[in-house]
């Protein structure tokens, strides 16, 4: 098991956050909404709300507009150095969390699909492992994120290098878990 880092910061999607027809989708950040806390299950994560109650993320299977259906997508996970990277290249609209993963990771480098192919572990600060995530796949990157990402619609040379520099886990990875347990921001990532 290698450390990745500590869990900066955990969130929910409560919509969609591409909306509209093709060709002319556009992306949103604003349905995202961070939280302290999740509840984390093989059919998707719930986040704990300040409230005491537990709002159901869009990519779980119980949402009323599931974009899980094939329980390829419950929880996703991205990286600071990944934002960092993205944030040089597209400028300061781009900030930890906007891809829409459900956890973002402190990372001192790049993290690729080699280096989480044999999953990822949740641990709490006390050591105990709390939770263990199988990585599928990365998340592909799309044309209303990438013109999102650079502040207006996007013309095709620019869309196809973009893309490419997104491609490879850059916009994090898609899991799913083994089990169920409650993270919290502050608990350590580790690669199996």
């Amino acid at each position: 098991m290698r450390e990745i880092g500590p869990i900066v910061q955990l969130q929910v999607q409560r919509s969609a956050l591409k909306t509209g027809a093709k060709p002319d989708r556009t992306y949103s950040p604003a349905p995202l909404l961070p939280v302290e806390r999740l509840w984390v299950t093989p059919a998707g994560v719930l986040g704990g709300a300040a409230d005491g109650s537990w709002l159901v993320d869009v990519h779980h299977r119980d949402h009323p507009a599931s974009r899980n259906g094939d329980g390829g997508n419950g929880v996703s996970v991205g990286f600071t150095a990944h934002y960092d990277r993205m944030r040089e290249r597209f400028g300061e609209r781009i900030t930890p969390g906007c891809a829409g993963e459900n956890l973002i990771a402190h990372a001192p480098g790049v993290v690729s699909y080699d280096d989480l192919r044999h999953g990822l572990a949740v641990r709490g600060p006390d050591g105990a492992e709390r939770l263990r995530l199988r990585v599928l796949e990365v998340a592909r990157p799309c044309r209303p994120f990438t013109g999102w990402a650079l502040g207006h619609r996007v013309e095709s040379d620019v869309l196809k290098e973009s893309l490419q520099f997104l491609d490879g886990g850059m916009r994090g990875f898609y899991c799913v878990a083994e089990g169920s347990a409650e993270i919290a921001v502050g608990d350590r990532l580790f690669a199996l």
